[in-house]
Protein backbone atom coordinates (compact mmCIF):
# COMPACT_ATOMS: atom_id res chain seq x y z
CA UNK A 1 0.00 0.00 0.00
CA UNK A 2 1.46 3.75 -0.84
CA UNK A 3 2.13 6.22 1.49
CA UNK A 4 -0.96 8.21 -0.32
CA UNK A 5 -3.34 5.32 0.57
CA UNK A 6 -1.90 4.77 4.49
CA UNK A 7 -2.48 8.06 4.90
CA UNK A 8 -5.91 8.69 3.24
CA UNK A 9 -7.19 5.22 5.34
CA UNK A 10 -5.41 6.34 8.92
CA UNK A 11 -7.37 9.89 8.39
CA UNK A 12 -10.47 8.06 8.35
CA UNK A 13 -11.23 7.16 11.96
CA UNK A 14 -9.37 10.38 13.00
CA UNK A 15 -11.64 12.62 11.31
CA UNK A 16 -14.36 10.87 12.78
CA UNK A 17 -12.63 11.65 16.07
CA UNK A 18 -12.50 15.71 15.55
CA UNK A 19 -16.20 15.32 14.74
CA UNK A 20 -16.76 13.47 17.55
CA UNK A 21 -14.98 15.65 20.19
CA UNK A 22 -16.01 19.10 18.83
CA UNK A 23 -19.88 17.78 19.81
CA UNK A 24 -18.46 16.80 22.97
CA UNK A 25 -17.12 19.81 23.56
CA UNK A 26 -20.06 21.76 22.28
CA UNK A 27 -22.29 20.21 24.55
CA UNK A 28 -19.64 20.68 27.62
CA UNK A 29 -19.60 24.48 27.03
CA UNK A 30 -23.53 24.68 26.58
CA UNK A 31 -24.68 21.43 28.46
CA UNK A 32 -26.63 21.37 31.97
CA UNK A 33 -25.37 19.35 34.77
CA UNK A 34 -27.12 16.20 35.42
CA UNK A 35 -29.52 16.87 38.72
CA UNK A 36 -30.05 13.90 41.08
CA UNK A 37 -31.57 13.23 44.09
CA UNK A 38 -28.64 11.12 45.43
CA UNK A 39 -25.96 11.73 47.99
CA UNK A 40 -22.82 14.03 45.64
CA UNK A 41 -19.45 13.42 47.28
CA UNK A 42 -17.86 16.60 46.55
CA UNK A 43 -14.34 15.06 47.15
CA UNK A 44 -15.03 11.58 45.34
CA UNK A 45 -16.14 14.23 42.71
CA UNK A 46 -12.55 15.89 42.49
CA UNK A 47 -10.65 11.90 43.12
CA UNK A 48 -12.44 10.86 40.09
CA UNK A 49 -12.28 14.31 37.60
CA UNK A 50 -8.52 14.02 38.12
CA UNK A 51 -8.09 10.79 36.85
CA UNK A 52 -10.10 11.48 34.31
CA UNK A 53 -7.98 14.61 33.02
CA UNK A 54 -4.92 12.53 33.86
CA UNK A 55 -6.20 10.05 31.50
CA UNK A 56 -7.09 12.45 28.87
CA UNK A 57 -3.65 13.94 28.71
CA UNK A 58 -2.13 10.39 28.30
CA UNK A 59 -4.57 9.22 25.32
CA UNK A 60 -3.38 12.61 23.77
CA UNK A 61 0.30 12.34 24.33
CA UNK A 62 0.50 8.38 22.52
CA UNK A 63 -1.24 9.81 19.82
CA UNK A 64 0.93 12.56 19.11
CA UNK A 65 4.09 10.41 19.73
CA UNK A 66 2.33 7.75 17.12
CA UNK A 67 2.26 10.52 14.23
CA UNK A 68 5.45 11.97 15.28
CA UNK A 69 7.43 10.01 13.29
CA UNK A 70 7.21 7.57 10.06
CA UNK A 71 6.04 4.92 9.63
CA UNK A 72 2.55 5.72 10.07
CA UNK A 73 0.10 3.92 12.05
CA UNK A 74 -1.58 1.43 9.99
CA UNK A 75 -5.58 2.28 9.73
CA UNK A 76 -6.73 -0.59 13.21
CA UNK A 77 -3.90 1.22 14.64
CA UNK A 78 -5.57 4.68 14.14
CA UNK A 79 -9.36 3.56 14.76
CA UNK A 80 -7.52 2.08 18.23
CA UNK A 81 -5.64 5.50 19.61
CA UNK A 82 -9.39 7.22 18.26
CA UNK A 83 -11.28 4.66 20.38
CA UNK A 84 -9.10 5.25 23.36
CA UNK A 85 -9.10 9.18 22.75
CA UNK A 86 -12.83 9.32 22.87
CA UNK A 87 -13.34 7.42 25.75
CA UNK A 88 -11.40 9.38 27.78
CA UNK A 89 -13.17 12.26 26.07
CA UNK A 90 -16.38 11.15 27.60
CA UNK A 91 -15.36 9.95 30.50
CA UNK A 92 -14.21 13.71 31.24
CA UNK A 93 -17.15 14.97 30.06
CA UNK A 94 -19.31 12.78 32.16
CA UNK A 95 -17.75 13.28 34.86
CA UNK A 96 -18.42 17.20 34.69
CA UNK A 97 -21.83 16.85 34.46
CA UNK A 98 -21.74 14.99 37.59
CA UNK A 99 -21.28 18.39 39.59
CA UNK A 100 -24.83 19.38 40.74
CA UNK A 101 -25.49 23.44 40.27
CA UNK A 102 -26.40 23.06 44.21
CA UNK A 103 -22.51 23.00 45.14
CA UNK A 104 -22.10 26.44 43.13
CA UNK A 105 -22.60 28.07 39.79
CA UNK A 106 -19.10 30.01 40.37
CA UNK A 107 -17.32 26.16 41.30
CA UNK A 108 -19.39 24.70 38.38
CA UNK A 109 -18.63 27.59 35.52
CA UNK A 110 -15.17 27.28 36.43
CA UNK A 111 -14.88 23.29 35.73
CA UNK A 112 -16.73 23.71 32.70
CA UNK A 113 -14.03 26.43 31.38
CA UNK A 114 -11.10 24.02 32.39
CA UNK A 115 -13.14 20.97 30.70
CA UNK A 116 -13.90 22.70 27.74
CA UNK A 117 -10.50 23.98 27.15
CA UNK A 118 -9.12 20.33 27.71
CA UNK A 119 -11.48 19.60 24.40
CA UNK A 120 -10.58 22.35 22.47
CA UNK A 121 -6.85 21.52 22.94
CA UNK A 122 -7.42 18.10 21.93
CA UNK A 123 -9.70 19.06 18.97
CA UNK A 124 -6.58 21.30 17.94
CA UNK A 125 -4.25 18.35 18.13
CA UNK A 126 -6.38 15.81 16.25
CA UNK A 127 -6.62 18.60 13.59
CA UNK A 128 -2.71 19.48 13.52
CA UNK A 129 -2.50 15.27 12.77
CA UNK A 130 -5.20 15.16 10.15
CA UNK A 131 -4.05 18.32 8.17
CA UNK A 132 -0.10 16.77 8.18
CA UNK A 133 0.25 13.02 9.58
CA UNK A 134 3.63 12.50 7.65
CA UNK A 135 6.94 13.42 8.25
CA UNK A 136 8.76 14.49 11.81
CA UNK A 137 7.10 16.26 14.45
CA UNK A 138 6.08 19.31 13.32
CA UNK A 139 6.10 22.48 15.55
CA UNK A 140 2.30 22.79 15.33
CA UNK A 141 2.06 19.06 16.78
CA UNK A 142 4.42 20.19 19.61
CA UNK A 143 2.50 23.53 20.46
CA UNK A 144 -0.98 21.53 20.52
CA UNK A 145 0.26 18.88 22.47
CA UNK A 146 1.44 21.44 24.58
CA UNK A 147 -1.76 22.90 24.59
CA UNK A 148 -3.27 19.74 26.00
CA UNK A 149 -1.01 19.20 28.69
CA UNK A 150 -1.33 22.62 29.91
CA UNK A 151 -5.20 22.58 30.26
CA UNK A 152 -5.06 19.31 31.93
CA UNK A 153 -2.33 20.65 34.49
CA UNK A 154 -4.64 23.60 35.47
CA UNK A 155 -7.33 21.71 36.98
CA UNK A 156 -4.83 21.31 40.05
CA UNK A 157 -4.81 24.76 40.39
CA UNK A 158 -8.96 24.79 40.34
CA UNK A 159 -10.81 25.70 43.56
CA UNK A 160 -12.48 23.14 45.39
CA UNK A 161 -15.49 24.19 46.29
CA UNK A 162 -17.46 27.66 46.03
CA UNK A 163 -16.39 29.46 48.34
CA UNK A 164 -12.82 28.91 47.23
CA UNK A 165 -14.24 29.38 43.40
CA UNK A 166 -15.86 33.06 44.84
CA UNK A 167 -12.90 34.42 46.37
CA UNK A 168 -11.23 33.88 43.28
CA UNK A 169 -13.52 35.69 41.20
CA UNK A 170 -13.44 38.57 43.62
CA UNK A 171 -10.33 39.04 43.59
CA UNK A 172 -9.81 39.33 40.23
CA UNK A 173 -12.39 41.45 40.02
CA UNK A 174 -10.50 43.76 42.83
CA UNK A 175 -7.46 43.38 40.45
CA UNK A 176 -9.78 44.67 37.51
CA UNK A 177 -10.89 48.20 39.59
CA UNK A 178 -6.71 48.71 41.12
CA UNK A 179 -5.25 48.97 37.82
CA UNK A 180 -8.36 51.17 36.59
CA UNK A 181 -7.67 53.51 39.28
CA UNK A 182 -3.60 53.74 39.34
CA UNK A 183 -4.06 53.86 35.17
CA UNK A 184 -6.12 56.83 35.92
CA UNK A 185 -4.20 58.75 39.01
CA UNK A 186 -0.74 58.04 36.59
CA UNK A 187 -2.95 59.86 33.83
CA UNK A 188 -3.41 62.52 35.79
CA UNK A 189 -0.16 63.15 37.14
CA UNK A 190 1.06 62.87 33.26
CA UNK A 191 -1.42 65.03 31.78
CA UNK A 192 -1.07 68.84 32.27
CA UNK A 193 -2.09 71.83 29.84
CA UNK A 194 1.57 72.89 29.10
CA UNK A 195 0.44 76.18 29.19
CA UNK A 196 -1.57 76.66 32.07
CA UNK A 197 0.77 78.25 34.17
CA UNK A 198 1.38 81.00 31.82
CA UNK A 199 -1.80 81.75 30.28
CA UNK A 200 -4.20 84.08 31.98
CA UNK A 201 -7.71 82.27 32.78
CA UNK A 202 -9.18 84.39 29.44
CA UNK A 203 -6.44 82.59 26.98
CA UNK A 204 -7.24 80.04 28.34
CA UNK A 205 -11.12 79.95 27.72
CA UNK A 206 -9.83 80.77 24.25
CA UNK A 207 -7.60 77.82 23.48
CA UNK A 208 -8.77 75.39 21.01
CA UNK A 209 -6.67 72.41 21.94
CA UNK A 210 -8.67 71.00 24.71
CA UNK A 211 -8.87 67.60 23.48
CA UNK A 212 -5.62 66.77 25.03
CA UNK A 213 -5.60 68.07 28.30
CA UNK A 214 -8.84 68.33 31.05
CA UNK A 215 -10.12 71.67 31.95
CA UNK A 216 -11.05 72.79 35.31
CA UNK A 217 -14.50 71.95 35.24
CA UNK A 218 -13.70 68.37 34.38
CA UNK A 219 -11.31 67.80 36.90
CA UNK A 220 -13.84 68.91 39.13
CA UNK A 221 -15.83 65.74 38.15
CA UNK A 222 -12.96 63.96 38.18
CA UNK A 223 -12.30 64.15 41.92
CA UNK A 224 -16.14 62.30 42.83
CA UNK A 225 -15.65 59.87 40.18
CA UNK A 226 -12.53 58.71 41.34
CA UNK A 227 -13.64 58.69 45.06
CA UNK A 228 -16.32 56.50 43.51
CA UNK A 229 -13.80 53.78 42.10
CA UNK A 230 -12.32 54.25 45.07
CA UNK A 231 -15.67 53.18 47.19
CA UNK A 232 -16.04 50.36 44.49
CA UNK A 233 -12.56 48.85 45.77
CA UNK A 234 -13.42 49.35 48.96
CA UNK A 235 -16.51 47.28 48.81
CA UNK A 236 -15.49 44.45 46.57
CA UNK A 237 -12.32 44.55 49.22
CA UNK A 238 -14.69 44.18 51.84
CA UNK A 239 -16.53 41.66 50.61
CA UNK A 240 -13.63 39.05 50.02
CA UNK A 241 -12.91 39.68 53.47
CA UNK A 242 -16.57 38.52 54.57
CA UNK A 243 -16.69 35.26 52.08
CA UNK A 244 -13.29 34.25 53.70
CA UNK A 245 -14.02 34.90 56.97
CA UNK A 246 -17.77 33.59 56.79
CA UNK A 247 -18.44 31.91 53.66
CA UNK A 248 -20.51 28.50 54.07
CA UNK A 249 -20.86 25.54 51.91
CA UNK A 250 -22.27 23.39 54.05
CA UNK A 251 -26.19 24.61 52.21
CA UNK A 252 -27.84 25.22 49.25
CA UNK A 253 -29.07 28.44 50.62
CA UNK A 254 -25.58 29.68 51.58
CA UNK A 255 -23.87 28.48 48.35
CA UNK A 256 -26.56 30.42 45.92
CA UNK A 257 -25.86 33.26 48.05
CA UNK A 258 -22.55 33.76 47.12
CA UNK A 259 -23.20 33.22 43.75
CA UNK A 260 -25.23 35.60 43.36
CA UNK A 261 -22.84 37.90 45.29
CA UNK A 262 -20.29 36.90 42.68
CA UNK A 263 -22.88 37.89 39.85
CA UNK A 264 -23.42 41.21 41.26
CA UNK A 265 -19.80 41.90 41.45
CA UNK A 266 -19.32 40.43 38.33
CA UNK A 267 -20.26 43.46 36.93
CA UNK A 268 -18.44 46.34 38.29
CA UNK A 269 -14.92 45.91 37.09
CA UNK A 270 -15.99 46.89 33.53
CA UNK A 271 -18.21 49.15 34.71
CA UNK A 272 -14.92 51.05 36.23
CA UNK A 273 -12.92 50.66 33.28
CA UNK A 274 -15.44 51.95 31.24
CA UNK A 275 -15.78 54.89 33.46
CA UNK A 276 -12.13 55.35 33.21
CA UNK A 277 -12.06 55.38 29.64
CA UNK A 278 -15.20 58.01 29.10
CA UNK A 279 -13.01 60.30 31.69
CA UNK A 280 -10.13 60.84 29.31
CA UNK A 281 -9.98 63.97 27.62
CA UNK A 282 -11.93 65.20 25.53
CA UNK A 283 -14.02 64.45 28.55
CA UNK A 284 -17.51 62.39 27.60
CA UNK A 285 -20.20 63.91 30.09
CA UNK A 286 -23.09 61.45 28.38
CA UNK A 287 -20.60 58.59 28.69
CA UNK A 288 -19.31 59.56 32.47
CA UNK A 289 -23.25 59.86 33.30
CA UNK A 290 -24.15 56.48 31.65
CA UNK A 291 -21.28 54.30 33.02
CA UNK A 292 -21.81 55.77 36.94
CA UNK A 293 -25.32 54.84 36.46
CA UNK A 294 -24.50 51.53 35.65
CA UNK A 295 -22.13 51.56 39.27
CA UNK A 296 -25.82 51.90 41.26
CA UNK A 297 -24.55 47.86 41.17
CA UNK A 298 -23.26 48.76 43.96
CA UNK A 299 -26.03 49.81 45.86
CA UNK A 300 -27.59 46.29 45.22
CA UNK A 301 -24.46 44.53 46.02
CA UNK A 302 -24.26 45.95 49.30
CA UNK A 303 -27.90 45.42 50.02
CA UNK A 304 -27.74 41.81 48.60
CA UNK A 305 -24.51 41.59 50.83
CA UNK A 306 -26.30 42.88 54.21
CA UNK A 307 -28.78 40.14 54.02
CA UNK A 308 -26.82 37.28 53.26
CA UNK A 309 -24.76 34.77 55.35
CA UNK A 310 -21.36 36.40 55.31
CA UNK A 311 -22.06 39.62 56.49
CA UNK A 312 -22.31 39.76 60.39
CA UNK A 313 -23.53 42.02 62.58
CA UNK A 314 -20.44 43.41 63.73
CA UNK A 315 -19.84 44.06 59.83
CA UNK A 316 -23.08 46.20 60.01
CA UNK A 317 -21.04 49.32 60.03
CA UNK A 318 -19.05 49.44 57.44
CA UNK A 319 -21.76 48.53 54.89
CA UNK A 320 -23.09 51.47 55.84
CA UNK A 321 -20.37 53.64 55.75
CA UNK A 322 -19.59 52.37 52.12
CA UNK A 323 -23.66 53.07 51.22
CA UNK A 324 -22.74 56.84 52.42
CA UNK A 325 -19.92 57.36 50.88
CA UNK A 326 -21.09 55.82 47.32
CA UNK A 327 -24.48 58.36 47.73
CA UNK A 328 -22.13 61.13 48.74
CA UNK A 329 -20.19 60.51 44.73
CA UNK A 330 -23.50 59.52 43.03
CA UNK A 331 -25.30 62.70 44.33
CA UNK A 332 -22.25 64.91 43.66
CA UNK A 333 -21.48 63.99 39.83
CA UNK A 334 -24.95 64.11 39.25
CA UNK A 335 -24.98 67.79 40.06
CA UNK A 336 -21.53 68.87 38.34
CA UNK A 337 -23.33 66.94 35.10
CA UNK A 338 -26.53 68.63 35.47
CA UNK A 339 -24.53 71.62 36.08
CA UNK A 340 -22.28 71.83 32.91
CA UNK A 341 -25.70 71.22 30.48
Amino acid sequence: MSADNSCADVSVPLRNLLNSVQCVRDRVKDGESNESNGVFNLSNFWDTLMQAVKAASQEATKLSLAFSKPPLPTQEDGEKFAESIQKSVLALSTVYYWLPKSHGITLRRLVRDATAEVLDGIVQLVDVIVSSPLQSLSQEQLQSTGGVWSACDQFAHLPRDNRAAVLGVLASYIGVVKDAIEEMEQAQAESQDPFSDVLDDEDQDSRGNQDTYWSEEDRQLMAPCQGLMKASAACLRKLLSAVKANGNVSMPETVAQLDDLADISKEISPSVDDLVLSLYPPMDYSGVDQNVRRLDNLSFLSSSLRVSHVCLEADLNWVQFLNGALDHNLQKIKALIQGSS
